[in-house]
């Protein structure tokens, strides 16, 4: 007589089987999850310049800046404080060498021209290393503003505790104060780095005009696109 096959492991295999499927998968999509965290994370983490966090350091909105005195290119240090019909100050940290400074250089210009003889002018800041980048020495700082008649301060942050101290981590990275020093806008200069004709959002023209009316800046803080600052090792 043939033997009846005993259908228990059958079943116990068929109830096996998709359940091992469901933890294969939802592990896979626990892991794809973390893993997309971890990149966010990466993406969106300060950098950083010593083993601090920068937001232990830079300025927010509101926050009252303190005054500073940094070399020009005409070898004489420069202070807010010697602005003395300031209305405002738009404080660029920026340098030689960074093909993002290179596209805004001319639009720095520019907002120095409109808005200088409105109160508001820029003083620019070089935070880089020239160890790490040597086009960004003080000899090429001076070289630079020769070249492009630069009308504006371009001040050398060789210790880098001003950038440091705003909080800036690219360049260009703008910082709008008002008169009393008050941080009033930080951030890009417009939303188009590669083509000014097509920039539609002009964040620090709008501020600044804003100011000028005694009005809230609408727009206080953008992200700003450009080369990473180059830190001292």
């Amino acid at each position: 007589m043939k033997k009846s096959s005993n259908p228990f492991p059958i079943i116990m295999l068929a109830t096996f089987i998709p359940l091992v499927a469901i933890a294969i998968i939802f592990n896979n999509q626990k892991r794809s999850k973390a893993d997309k965290e971890v990149e966010k994370s990466a993406i969106n983490a300060p950098t950083m310049h010593s083993k601090e966090a920068e937001s232990q350091l830079s300025y927010q909105i509101g926050d009252q800046a303190e005054d500073f005195a940094l070399k020009n290119i005409d070898g004489k240090n420069v202070s807010l404080k010697d602005y003395k019909n300031a209305k405002g100050y738009i404080v660029t940290f920026t340098c030689n060498h960074c093909p993002y400074a290179k596209m805004y250089e001319g639009r720095i210009t520019a907002l120095h021209k409109t808005f200088e003889t409105l109160g508001y002018p820029v003083i620019a800041i070089n935070p880089n290393d020239p160890a790490l980048q040597p086009d960004d020495s003080f000899e090429n700082m001076q070289a630079r503003a020769k070249e492009k008649n630069y009308a504006f301060a371009y001040l050398f942050d060789e210790t880098q505790a001003i950038a440091q101290k705003f909080g800036a981590t690219k360049t260009p990275h703008v910082f709008i104060l008002d008169n009393t020093l008050k941080v009033r806008y930080i951030g890009a200069i417009d939303d188009n780095a590669q083509d000014a004709g097509q920039a539609s959002k002009f964040y620090v023209a709008n501020a600044l005009k804003e100011l000028q009316k005694g009005e809230p800046v609408s727009v206080p803080t953008t992200k700003a696109v450009g080369c990473s600052i180059k830190w001292k090792q």
